[in-house]
């Protein structure tokens, strides 16, 4: 057995920082707003995941100095809340994003949520460790630990996340719905995420474990043994006599003798009987999650583990790539920039972690080629040569949709090209996974889109073709920039640009128009910035602050240097820009397009969400759209406050949000944002406008604030978003998705905005079958739809690959409004050993049911929220070394 008490002289230097860092009982959690409102100075699952991460990325940095720079000390991050923008800028040096990492870590937290509201595991007892369901319960997380292994070595790290947080939330849940902190333990237990060592003393279904309690708080309510147990919660299972109730004013079975519950999910004894014990809960839940993302860098390695959370500011690259007879120039041009990018950044902070490649052709595309070795990337690249075909349309977005399902969110993508597409079909899907993903796509093609005759084919071709890729590009924050052959080497050079983490500046009005300046604010955390001009011009100037004018002259100017090639401008100001506003001013022909970008540590990442006030968990549920008529929040994350400013300086701040129709640019709507927390923690609020929800569509958001200084601030999101007409979600089988098995999945559909009649699509790898019960609905206002699935995995199926699932949801009439889209991706596993898990029944048709205004598609957040301080004695640092030679044979 191992020791329950270690003295402080025997802790590593990990398990001091712990000690130092988590001691102050509120300054070092990041608050889960809406949940707080219900519970407040409770620690929630985002707080005691986050946290955790920070705390291993940390020491991961102690432990691993960084190449070119000094070594971070332990010291000077003792009695300081740990910042992500703080360690990226000790470890990479300043100014370096966090953006990615926090994203990441965004990720994670979500899907530890968002266990308490998927149909698949809210109500399931055993992702909860509800019910004395322990060693089911162990069962459940060690298989979604392992299947986060698999992900993550499989390089997608997107579902690696996801079933990193469904681990997390039962792990967190153990300490909170079991009596583990009542029996007195101070540490977590040592053999819960071994499946191989015994949980030890469990209570059995003869055995009585509660009292009788009639008050909300129930101190004393627990039977005096030294028996593990669980509180029951509702009526699925139903609670012996005797047993322990979860507990809460939601909790059905807290009704029935004994009465009162055991939950330390929160400090108010309303929702958690034993919430003066949540602090301790807290403790060990944190200290347990620290164990599990310990465990989970042993098993990957560093740089492994380090992909999987994003522990890095470089960006990926990925490229799409159209083979066919007539891309010899392009192909070239993309191996002169990817080779480019791998020299000038090998060894250095800014390489890239992912390398994604996808050939195209006609009728082929792929297979995709996804690697972390760039020697192996450049290989592969330099192996591919332009082939046959050079006829016109291609298989261009079938490519580049298998690159956006393998390629990180929050990267680039490139598409170089010279045939329009002959999977148009495709667009609206692609468009939509750009955003899931939040991914740049930019098209460089070396054809004139105004010409009429094919390349090979002498078939006339609509001046329309290359539509789709202007609609992709649009939804994606990217561009479409027609080149020709001798200039598209150069042109190719904003590749490198586009990876070092710029940000595109708003400009008002957002397109030209004749007659009126384009309007651009530069504040003092901008550098390297850079004005692109494309399409027929004929003349331009740019003008700053000061009034100090530059023309489009080639060579360098007063304002900073521009080249030319063909119809391109590329405009570089000096360094450092001067503040304030600017404009530009073009005359052209047809359509040309401006684009302002800069780089910048000051950036933002931003989610969706619907409180949830009314129900046992309450907190945030997460959306991937807004919904028509469904009321929304707005959450904004803003990263590097930090990096770029002195100490003692005043910090940034944003004060409104602004957001305007895509793509003409008119403002719809303008609302504060509401600091959430500590300024330093960037976490800011804001209720989408009623007239912005009242229909599907596009749009962009804006921020608008003062920089440390009082000058204007702004930032744009680089992706469009969309209001989307109906609620439609996906959710996987409870258990393994292994070859040769039938998994059933759920569909959920509702509307909130009136009367919708649609059909219903699904779609799967090939090779792999899928069937559904559900292909057309009409739902009113209101009014929900759930229908059934069954996904057929092959005998041939690899075992640890991925298998994406996607439906979608479109308007039998007529409409302007594209499809609503679910994505679900799957991990197809050999089943191990010990993995016998039952599966459950199903119903065989779609059931409508009322959704009200208030919206319960599902359940409620946060099942095993955590609460407000930690205390002393964690040794994790010490003994988890032990734990992890004891189980790494396990799983």
């Amino acid at each position: 057995m191992l020791p329950t008490d270690v003295p402080l002289s025997h802790l590593g230097p990990s398990a001091l920082l712990l000690l130092q860092l988590l001691l102050p009982p509120t300054s070092a959690f990041f608050p889960n707003i809406w949940s707080l409102l219900a519970a407040p100075s409770s620690i929630t699952h985002q707080d005691l995941t986050e946290e955790a991460a920070l705390n291993v990325t940390l020491q991961l940095f102690l432990e691993q100095p960084p190449p070119s720079r000094p070594p971070l000390h332990l010291k000077d991050f003792l009695g300081r809340t740990l910042l992500a923008d703080d360690l990226f800028s000790a470890y990479f040096g300043p100014g370096s994003p966090s953006r990615r990492f926090r994203a990441a870590l965004g990720e994670v937290s979500r899907a530890n949520a968002a266990q308490d509201f998927l149909s698949t595991s809210k109500n399931d007892p055993d992702q909860h460790f509800d019910a004395e369901r322990l060693g089911q319960g162990r069962t459940r997380l060690v298989e979604a630990l392992r299947e986060t292994v698999v992900a993550a070595r499989a390089l997608d790290h997107t579902l690696a996340r996801q079933r990193l947080g469904a681990a997390l939330h039962a792990l967190q849940d153990f300490y909170s719905h079991s009596n583990w902190v009542e029996l007195g333990k101070q540490q977590p237990h040592p053999h819960l995420l071994w499946p191989r060592q015994e949980l030890g003393n469990l209570a059995q279904v003869g055995d009585h474990t509660c009292f009788d309690c009639h008050e909300l708080s129930c101190p004393g309510n627990l039977l005096g043994s030294t028996l593990l147990t669980s509180g029951y919660f509702g009526t699925h299972p139903s609670k012996p006599p005797g047993k322990c109730s979860h507990g809460g004013h939601f909790d059905r079975s807290s009704s029935q003798p004994p009465r009162g519950g055991i939950n330390k999910d929160s400090t108010s004894p309303g929702f958690s009987p034993h919430h003066m014990l949540h602090l301790q809960a807290a403790k060990l839940a944190l200290l347990a999650s620290i164990q599990a993302f310990s465990l989970l860098r042993s098993r990957l390695g560093d740089r492994s583990f380090s992909r999987l959370l994003d522990i890095s500011p470089a960006s990926s690259l990925s490229f799409v790539l159209d083979t066919t007879g007539s891309m010899g120039e392009e192909i070239n041009a993309a191996k002169i920039q990817a080779r480019r990018i791998v020299e000038q950044r090998r060894g250095s902070p800014m390489e890239p972690a992912h390398y994604v490649l996808v050939p195209f052709h006609d009728p082929g595309f792929g297979p995709v080629f996804t690697t972390s070795d760039p020697d192996s990337f450049w290989q592969q690249l330099n192996e591919i040569h332009a082939l046959g075909g050079g006829d016109e349309p291609e298989m261009c977005l079938s490519a580049l949709e298998l690159a956006l399902l393998h390629t990180p969110p929050l990267s680039d993508i490139f598409v170089f090209t010279d045939a329009s597409p002959k999977d148009a079909f495709l667009t609206n899907r692609v468009e939509s996974l750009t955003q899931e993903r939040r991914c740049r796509v930019t098209f460089l093609v070396t054809e004139d889109p105004s010409r009429g005759q094919g390349r090979a084919r002498r078939e006339v071709l609509s001046p329309l073709r290359f539509e789709p890729y202007e609609v992709v590009a649009l939804a994606s924050g990217g561009e479409v920039i027609f080149t020709k052959d001798q200039h598209i080497q150069d042109v190719a050079a904003i590749v490198g640009d586009s990876m070092a983490d710029v940000v595109t500046l708003p400009l008002e009005p957002p397109v030209v128009v004749p007659g009126r300046p384009l309007v651009f604010s530069v504040d003092g955390l901008l550098q390297r910035v850079t004005v692109r001009i494309h399409g027929a011009v004929s003349s331009f100037w740019i003008r700053n602050p000061e009034g100090v004018s530059q023309g489009q002259e080639e060579g360098q100017g007063p304002l900073g240097h521009t080249r030319r090639f063909g119809q391109f401008w590329i405009v570089t100001m000096n360094d450092p820009p001067q503040t304030g506003t600017w404009e530009i001013r073009v005359t052209a022909k047809g359509n040309p397009r401006v684009r302002v970008q800069a780089q910048t540590s000051l950036d933002f990442l931003f989610f969706f969400g619907v409180p949830m006030e009314d129900g046992p968990h309450p907190g945030l549920y997460p959306l991937t759209h807004p919904v028509a008529g469904l009321q929304t929040q707005l959450l904004v994350e803003v990263t590097g406050l930090g990096s770029g400013g002195n100490p003692g300086h005043p910090l940034p701040h944003f004060s409104h949000v602004v957001f305007r129709g895509v793509p003409e640019g008119a403002e719809l709507g303008r609302v504060p944002l509401e600091p959430k927390g500590s300024r330093e923690r960037g976490l800011l609020a804001a209720s989408l406008p009623p007239t912005l929800l009242s229909a599907a569509g596009s749009f962009s958001l804006e921020l608008i604030g003062q920089d440390g200084g009082g000058r204007d601030l702004h930032r744009a999101a680089p992706q469009a978003c969309a209001v989307v007409p109906v609620l439609l979600e996906l959710s996987g089988p409870p258990g393994i998705l292994a070859p040769g098995s039938k998994a059933p999945l759920s569909l959920h559909i509702a509307s909130f905005s009136g009367p919708q009649d649609l059909d219903l699509t699904a779609s799967v790898n090939s090779s792999f079958a899928l069937t559904s019960n559900l292909s057309r609905v009409r739902l009113e206002q209101n009014e929900s739809a759930w229908g059934r699935l069954w996904l057929e995995v092959p005998d041939s199926a690899a075992p640890d690959s991925v298998v994406t699932v996607t439906v979608s949801a479109t308007g039998r009439e007529a409409s302007p409004v594209a499809p609503t889209y679910a994505f679900l991706r799957l991990l197809v596993l050999a089943p191990a050993p010990q993995d016998q898990l039952a599966a459950p029944a199903h119903s065989s048709g779609p059931v409508l049911t009322t959704a009200s205004p208030a919206f319960r598609p599902s359940s409620l957040v946060t099942r095993g929220r955590a609460g407000g301080g930690l205390a002393s004695n964690p040794w994790w640092g010490t003994l988890g070394g032990v734990l992890l030679l004891l189980g790494l044979a396990s799983w």
